[in-house]
């Protein structure tokens, strides 16, 4: 069945709109991933509408894999690369009949493979890529694997030996050693891991007698393991093949990408950085995963009146919207949801990025090279002659990127951007401060969007949390309200890895740019005076926005806390 005939089958049935399909269409382009999972992704079906609609369109009894506790026995007698090869996953027996769950039941290759493999009879029930994948994490247990690799390595301890420091290491020693088949199970796992928790970054550092990888998990470094000391070079060597850098240069920073394609064939980049240290060299990979890319800007966390502001601004014919924010606040996922959300077939748009993160079908995106001329401000010259409609900077770091920007948005383009700043009021002194004349920002800024991701309490284990009506209202909430709100927290079960918090969501500030504040930047005002003139017309602060995602359970106080400044 072609994603199509699904989608034109499921809006017969009244499951979903045309306009729906629609936007998981768009989406499922970008991600890659199924049209069903992108429908439930988006909330337009849920995972039982989805798996009873397949199994009625197959003929076949359908199973949602979280509902059930197979045997283990069962589940081991298909290896996890068969299940990740063929999409099927067994739990249940019944007599020489093995019960097989399958995304693609008409795969009668599969069937013959897993009879022949297993010898049983194969019963197949039907399933979704989701529930599948669910079961692999839960069914298979991937830390085992990991703790394999690191054993098998322990075993093999006199094949692979790290020289002392300062030494000199043979190229040909380094290869030998990163082609050793424990390393590249190791190195192969943890990648495959770390995609699977859900990382954003993996970090491997070496020290003087140990070292260690951690994930990024919600925006939180987690030590995972300790592999032994003398695999160092070992390890960095086989990342530095993998993403076709220079494994005899040990000195020197270095960047490249690995490319990984997993199972569903689903493509994973890793945005590799390795940086000489004290003890040996420190990778860290950026995971770039387009299934995990969230382009809903309804579904990103703005409150509905920011939303209503943001969107005026992005739709505004010409003119300048920031978005600020530390590294690591989301500000490139606000910037693409806004660049897919004007990616119509009548608009030229074209991007400059470092790095270009996520490629968006229908956009001119172009890397920048600093070391070849290629920069912000030199992307910029260059679109200007393009015939441009909407134009993104990946940042404004100087005053010549900044000056040409806001001509460029005084001329009929609308210009997005990003730039570092605590909050929406001072990204104004942030560009006087750059050399900017305030007529010049007055009269190009339509709108600037704060923002902050806050990890969102774990919904497996949520349950009340006793915070004094006092501790609220010294956070910014008024009295009543405080009175009557019920926070919440997260108690650690093995869904959150113990944290409490699973997933993120962001906070926004949305500050546009009104007469009244117009007035005020030509008049030299001052941050403060900026950003209360701004509340009385109405924005909520990054705190506020926060309180917000408090009282409907979404985050915890300690957490808002964190992640944002008293007012």
């Amino acid at each position: 069945m072609a994603n199509e005939r699904i989608g034109d089958q499921l809006v017969k049935n009244a499951l979903i709109t045309a306009e729906q399909l629609l936007e998981a269409q768009k989406a499922q382009k970008i991600s890659g991933t199924r049209l069903g999972s992108q429908l439930v992704k988006l909330g337009h079906l849920t995972e039982e509408q989805l798996v009873d609609f397949l199994g009625k369109q197959y003929g076949l009894p359908s199973i949602i894999l979280k509902d059930i506790s197979p045997d283990p026995e069962f589940v081991k007698l298909i290896p996890i690369n068969i299940v990740q090869k063929y999409h099927a996953i067994p739990f249940e027996r019944t007599g020489s009949t093995l019960k097989v769950a399958m995304t693609d039941p008409t795969n009668i290759f599969a069937v013959d493979d897993l009879k022949f493999l297993t010898g049983y009879s194969i019963d197949v029930h039907v399933t979704s890529e989701e529930s599948l994948k669910w079961a692999m994490d839960h069914f298979y247990d991937q830390a085992a694997s990991l703790d394999d690799a690191l054993s098998s390595i322990e075993d093999e301890q006199g094949n692979v030996e790290v020289a002392s420091e300062g030494s000199d290491i043979a190229v040909g020693d380094l290869e030998k050693e990163a082609d050793q088949a424990p390393v590249i199970k190791l190195v192969n796992l943890t990648l495959v891991d770390a995609i699977k928790k859900g990382a954003s970054d993996i970090h491997v550092e070496p020290y003087e007698k140990y070292m260690r990888i951690r994930f990024r998990l919600d925006g939180m470094l987690q030590e995972v393991m300790k592999p032994p000391v003398r695999l160092k070079n070992a390890l960095v060597s086989r990342l530095k093949i993998m993403a076709k850098l220079d494994i005899a240069e040990r000195r020197l920073p270095q960047d490249g990408r690995i490319k990984l394609r997993i199972q569903g064939g689903k493509d994973v980049e890793f945005r590799v950085s390795v940086l000489p240290t004290l003890f040996g060299e420190k990778v860290v990979m950026r995971i770039l995963d387009k299934s995990n890319l969230q382009l809903d800007m309804t579904k990103l966390g703005f409150e509905e009146e920011a939303l209503k502001n943001f969107k005026e601004g992005i739709y505004k014919p010409w003119g300048m919207v920031l978005v600020t924010g530390p590294t690591g606040s989301g500000k490139t996922t606000t910037l693409y949801s806004a660049i897919s959300e004007l990616n119509k077939i009548d608009s030229n748009i074209s991007t400059a990025e470092d790095p270009v993160e996520f490629n968006i079908p229908g956009v001119n995106q172009v890397q920048m090279h600093e070391e070849i001329g290629l920069t912000f401000a030199a992307a910029l010259r260059s679109f200007l002659r393009q015939d441009p409609d909407i134009i993104l900077v990946g940042e404004i770091r100087d005053f010549e990127t900044a000056e040409i920007g806001i001509k460029a948005a005084l001329t009929g383009h609308l210009v997005l951007s990003t730039l570092h700043t605590n909050d929406a009021p001072s990204t104004i002194n942030r560009l006087l401060n750059m050399g900017i004349e305030p007529f010049l920002v007055a009269s190009s800024v339509n709108l600037i969007v704060a923002q902050r991701l806050a990890r969102k309490v774990c919904t497996a284990c949520r349950e009340r949390d006793d915070i004094s009506i006092e501790t609220l209202i010294q956070m910014g909430m008024d009295p009543e309200t405080a009175s009557k709100a019920e926070c919440t927290r997260g108690r650690g079960c093995p869904a959150c890895g113990n944290t409490g918090f699973k997933g993120r969501v962001a906070l926004y500030e949305v500050m546009p740019i009104t007469d009244a504040v117009r007035e005020l930047v030509l008049m030299g005002a001052s941050t403060n005076e900026i950003k209360n003139e701004a509340i009385g017309q109405g924005m909520k602060t990054l705190r506020q926005s926060g309180l917000t995602k408090i009282l409907d359970g979404t985050t915890s106080v300690s957490e808002i806390l964190r992640t944002t400044m008293a007012d």
